[in-house]
This record gives structure tokens, sequence and C-alpha cells, in this order.
């Protein structure tokens, strides 16, 4: 009888362990640099010390900021930009699109070095019909406008959440919405093969966690994940979720396309009660998404692979809404003092995590807050908005512009106010807060500049 299968999930952790052991430190990994904080260092000062005090390859920014785009010249720093979601529709245009490039990547390129041109973010979970129709046209006519200028070296792509998924679990079962496959993933992996641009996405195992995965999601011993029908045993979420977007991609006929990883993370801290967001947790499953890209051990369905990853993020940002959680993703501190240790600091190695503490969670006692879930979806979010500001009876002055509330401009942070308000005026019942399950009550108080939360 072949006894392999029952030595597998023992034989991979092991194999994984002493992988992971033996690689000292960090060489290089790609980052997100987000801007929602009032208190964030000037970018030219970003720049310089990621190129000057830390081993971090890439950047990749969540807009078309002409500040950080100039802080990056001269740095040779490859640097991905997004173009926001709602000039998507305009810019399937192949005029239009010429005209954005001329405007928004010549002036700078290439002083400052572009790496991937992002079409939106996560436009299949949270774009409306018009942008996900031309979704794909955008991304062709950006491609066909930076050929035209001759900036060849300047890829197109998009990133995804893993909602694109109908499911995961075990990912030789893993297949792309039904809905999307045919007319939207289809032809955009036609485009990247055609392209030799990688398909793009977004595995946070955070936001699959539960009590019952935890050693699962952060890399800790487990037994694992025995998949029947492929014969690999899955001892962390992480690889799981990437071999189930390749598995979906390859039922589709494009395993060829290379796989890139736009975001992933864990935070340091959340609200009370939240014990899995911890220093060492986040430094643990930051260390290992880290070394497994540059390593080549690659995962059991695409052994050998290396995977281009940004993780999320640079900075802990204070103006994000929500839980606390959502303020504690970053690396660093907005005074560049790092929050842990994974080996990305130069002469580094990767520490024990722990000893610097996060930005303090000050819980408020007695005073509680209605906030969106973090999976909410940004239909839902927008939903909560329009009926707490009609039927509701709730006053939405404070969100409209020049409102104390209005920046940052995004559905989230305007119906975590919105969702707030109502539950304050009902009473703070629990079931106030409930929002067909979007919303939840926190502890930390989530105001930020003039923007005040009422508890």
């Amino acid at each position: 009888m072949d006894t392999s299968t029952k030595k597998t999930p023992h034989l991979t952790l092991l194999i994984s362990t002493l992988l992971l052991l033996h690689i000292t430190a960090v060489t290089s990994i790609g980052v997100n640099y987000g801007a929602m904080g009032d208190n964030l260092p000037p970018p030219l000062q970003v720049a310089q010390f990621i190129k000057t005090q830390t081993t971090i390859d890439r950047v990749k920014i969540f807009d078309m900021n002409p500040d950080i785009i100039r802080a990056f010249a001269g740095t040779n720093i490859p640097l991905s930009v997004t173009i926001p979601n709602g000039l998507i529709p305009v810019l399937s245009n192949l005029t239009a699109a010429r005209q954005w490039v001329g405007s928004n990547i010549r002036p700078f390129y290439p002083s400052t070095r572009f790496e991937y041109i992002l079409v939106g973010s996560e436009v299949l979970h949270w774009g409306d019909a018009a942008m996900v129709n031309n979704l794909v046209p955008a991304m062709r006519s950006i491609h066909h406008a930076l050929l035209k200028s001759n900036f060849t070296a300047i890829k197109v792509t998009t990133p995804h959440s893993l909602g694109i998924l109908n499911s995961s679990r075990p990912p030789s079962s893993a297949s792309f919405q039904f809905g999307w496959q045919k007319y939207f993933l289809t032809p955009m992996l036609e485009f990247h093969r055609e392209a030799k641009s990688p398909f793009m996405v977004n595995p946070y195992p955070y936001f699959a966690w539960n009590p019952k995965d935890n050693n699962f999601a952060l890399f800790k011993p487990n037994p694992g994940l025995f998949d029947r029908a492929t014969g690999k045993n899955y001892t962390d979420a992480y690889d799981l979720l990437l071999d189930a977007v390749y598995m979906s991609m390859k039922k589709l006929g494009f395993g060829d396309v290379e796989i890139a990883v736009g975001e992933t993370g864990w935070p340091s801290a959340g609200d009370p009660g939240m014990w899995w967001c911890t220093v060492e947790n986040a430094r643990w499953h930051n260390l290992n998404v880290a070394r497994k890209a540059g390593s080549g051990v690659g995962t059991p369905l695409m052994p050998g692979r290396k995977f281009e990853t940004f993780l999320f993020s640079l900075f802990n940002e204070n103006l994000k809404p929500g839980a606390a959680d959502e303020r504690n993703f970053g690396l660093f501190r907005p005074d560049f003092s790092a929050v842990y240790d994974i080996g990305i600091m130069r002469q580094s190695q990767p520490g024990g995590g722990g000893s610097v503490a996060p930005a303090p969670v000050t819980p408020t006692s007695g005073k509680e807050w209605c906030v969106p879930k973090s999976g909410a979806t940004e239909a839902s979010l927008q939903a909560n908005i329009n009926w707490a500001c009609t039927d509701g009876g709730v006053d939405c002055s404070a969100i409209k512009a020049g409102g104390a509330c209005f920046n940052p401009n995004t559905v989230k942070s305007h119906a975590a106010y919105i969702m707030n308000a109502y539950y304050q005026a009902k009473g703070h019942q629990d079931f106030n807060c409930d929002f067909s399950g979007t919303g939840s009550v926190t502890t930390s108080d989530p105001s930020y500049g003039a923007c005040k939360y009422t508890a």
C-alpha cells in the first residue's frame, strides 16, 4: 500500500520550515504605499527612506498622486500606479487612453520608473456595470497607448479580490464566479497572455480567519488540508488561495499566465477582543509571505514559481475608517520606526518582533460606535447610506462636500459615519448596528481629524 499520503502533511511542513530557516533575511519585497493619514511623512522623505534604509524593491500606490510619482524619480525603484475605477469607461476609448498616457505618464517617465499601470482596483468586486463592462477594453487601450508612446517596459494589469472565486477549498474544486468567466475573465486572461503581464490578485488569509483555522492562516504547525483530487497537502491558507486562483485559471486554459500578489497583510493591532491582531502574528505572517515571494519554493501546484508580491502596507494610516485593525496594517509608523522586523531594514535580520509595540489602541470606557465590517461590499454600504439618509432620518450633511467627514471621499468612510450616527440616534442597541449583517460594534473611537463620531 502506498503510504505517501500519510507522510505528506508532516513532510510538507518539515520541508517548508527548513526552507524558511535556510533563508536568513528577506532580500526584497514590494509594498503598498497608502496615504490615508494626516501624520504621514512627505513623499520625498518616504522615497529616500525606502531607497536608503530598506530592501523594499518596488512600490504600489492606489492613485496617480503626482507628488508621490515625482518623489520616486531617480530612485530606480519600480512604481506601480492606479487609475481610478471611475475613469475606466472613458479610457476604453483609445484616443482618451493616449491622452491619459500623455498627461499622466509621459511627464514623469523614465525618471520615475513605472512598472505597472493598474486599471482600477478590485473592479469586478466593487465596480458598477459600466466599469466592469469596460475593464478589459480599457486595459487594452492603455496597453496600446503605452506601445504607441514606445513605453514598452510598462505593463498593464488590474488587481482582484478573491471574491472572483466561486470557492477555494480544496483548490482542485476552485473556479471563477460563473457569470464572470466567459465575458470578463477569459478575455482578460487572453490579454495578459498576449501582453505578457501578470494576473494580479489580493489573497488575504486574514479576511478569511476564524479561530479554528488560526494556525493554518498564520503558517503555524497544523495537520493541513489534503486535496484528494491532486494529492497535495496544504499547511497554510496563503498557498491554498494562490493555488485556487491557479486552478481557476487553468480550467479556462490559462495556467501559463503569471500570477502577481497585489496585496496581502496582517494587522498588528485591533479593537479590544481581536486577540489575533498582534505584533507577533503580523510579523510571522508577513515574514513568511516575504520569504516565499522570492525563494522559488512556489506552492504545491506551482512548485518553483516566484510571485511578485506587494505587502499591505507601508504605514499605519490613522484616517482609515472602520475598526482599529484597518489602521494597523503598516510595517512602519509615520515616524519611520518599525512596528516589527521582517528583515527588510538594511543590515538587519528578521528578529523576534513584538519588542516594538504598534500605535496604541486606547479603549474608551463605556463608549461604543458602529462601523462597517471589513468584508462589507461597497454596494451594501452605499445602500446603508441611501436608507439612513432618507428613511432612517439621519443628518447626512457631514459627509457632503465641505462637511467635516467628506474626506476621505469613499463609500466606506461615509458609511462608517452614517451607520454610527443612526446607531447612536436609536439608542445604541446592537440590532441598530446590524445593517443586514454589514455593521459591527467597536469600543475604539473611529473619529479622525475634524470628523467626530458621536457616542
